[in-house]
């Protein structure tokens, strides 16, 4: 009985009409906190990292993605890789794009204990 009722009443008149911006509102302020919270900080970081692998050098230490350590002995600009010395009489050829980070000097000496 309730929905007949309820049917024959028909659609409810008054209240807002025009909610077309406001209601996209929220959806457009989550794109342009995830831009700014999340999105730009990585580009940044990417840009900074790529911007590092074009700037490594022959006496550079680096970490590789793999967590190698190493010095880097020749740098090959037309394969794009990169010869490093990972310990005594080791030679490694390694791509220049797995090099995730330059090491400084002063602060690690690669497993020998620091005085």
């Amino acid at each position: 009985m309730l929905t007949a009722f309820i049917a024959m009443a028909g659609p409810q008149q008054g209240g807002a009409g025009g909610g077309g911006f406001v209601a996209f509102l929220p959806m457009i302020l989550i794109i342009l906190i995830m831009y700014f919270l999340i999105l730009r900080p990585q580009m940044k970081r990417q840009k900074d990292h790529q911007e590092m692998l074009t700037k490594v050098a022959k006496g550079d230490r680096i970490v590789t993605s793999g967590g190698l350590h190493g010095t880097i002995l020749k740098v090959n600009e037309k394969d794009k890789t990169l010869t490093i010395t990972a310990g005594d009489n080791i030679k490694l050829v390694v791509d220049r794009s797995a090099v995730a980070r330059k090491v400084d000097p002063t602060k690690t000496t690669f497993g020998k204990a620091k005085s």
